[in-house]
């Protein structure tokens, strides 16, 4: 069985996807790019792209009954890999402990030009 997650306070999906999805404990949730919700338009520069995709995760989390805690396993798309150390700044401020995996890749280009993209898997049975 599964179960589609959806919260108004996270951008809505702009293709054939789910915000997310739970199934078998875990939920995973959709890439998610820096769109503030109520305005539907992105901040400017790495810090505050990255700022607006953890708060849309962390509603899309709260529409599951979860915080960042059970977040087991991230990944990070950033337009440009220069741009590392400014995302893992913030991102650092959401995982502080017992962290969750994770990759990071430079990619070619992301939805809507925006600088970064994160997915998220997390475990909804424990912490």
């Amino acid at each position: 069985m599964k179960r589609i997650i959806a919260t108004a306070d996270a951008p809505q999906a702009i293709g054939p996807y789910s915000q997310a999805v739970e199934a078998n404990g875990f939920v995973f949730i959709s890439g998610q790019i820096p769109i503030v919700p109520a305005i539907g338009q992105m901040p400017e520069g790495i810090e505050a792209q990255t700022e607006q995709v953890m708060r849309n995760i962390g509603a899309i989390l709260k529409a599951a009954g979860l915080d960042y805690s059970n977040v087991v396993k991230t990944t990070v798309l950033l337009k440009s890999i220069a741009d590392f150390a400014a995302m893992n700044g913030i991102y650092a401020k959401y995982f502080t402990a017992d962290c969750p995996a994770r990759a990071a890749f430079e990619v070619g280009n992301l939805p809507k030009n925006a600088l970064i993209e994160v997915e998220a898997i997390a475990c909804a049975s424990g912490k």
